[in-house]
């Protein structure tokens, strides 16, 4: 796996053997394609970061700093690892429950939160794309005009809830990308 583009283009990042399907580089280039200059000086949170590649890829592309978060201690390790071999700046890697972090963040502090969590297949599964939606201090963590980029299955269909605003999706294969803003 490498970043796209920026700073850091081309440069391989590891991935933790934990980590069952890191992002694509073919949905990051769109993903980032998409988002544009929207990553320039952006503050990012990336949840459920796992390699941690698309908040590396928005540090690349010049945001102003990012904040990973994930549960398991080899993604946290991996993250700082690709961190340290990209010489890359204003990044903190927390090893939390997202949730649990989530409970604490500052309010008003990212531009640009990116999450993608394992994904709900069944009834028995955790849904944590809706727990996401649902969790009460979430929204307080965004600045105005902030946006939440989910990935997620194309089959699950979301749509708004909760005061989220479902502006765009796309599809890449069997994977979607759900961009989210607060309703005014």
């Amino acid at each position: 796996m490498r970043i796209i583009s920026g700073s850091v283009g081309s440069r391989s990042i590891a991935v933790p053997s934990s980590v069952a399907r890191p992002s694509t580089d073919r949905l990051r280039e769109a993903l980032f394609s998409i988002l544009g200059q929207r990553v320039i000086g952006a503050r990012v949170m990336d949840l459920f970061s796992g390699s941690g590649a698309l908040g590396l890829e928005a540090l690349s592309r010049g945001a102003e700093g990012c904040e990973f978060v994930d549960e398991s201690r080899e993604s946290a390790a991996v993250i700082r690892k690709n961190v340290k071999s990209l010489q890359l700046k204003n990044a903190r890697v927390v090893n939390q429950d997202v949730f649990c972090y989530l409970n604490g963040v500052s309010h008003d502090a990212y531009d640009l939160i990116f999450a993608d969590p394992p994904y709900w297949k069944s009834g028995a599964d955790q849904d944590y794309v809706a727990n996401l939606l649902s969790h009460e201090k979430l929204p307080l963590a965004l600045a105005d005009g902030a946006m939440l980029v989910i990935e997620d299955p194309p089959k699950n269909r979301r749509e708004d809830t909760n005061g989220w605003k479902l502006l765009d999706s796309r599809r890449y294969g069997g994977c979607g990308i759900l961009f989210y803003q607060r309703e005014s």
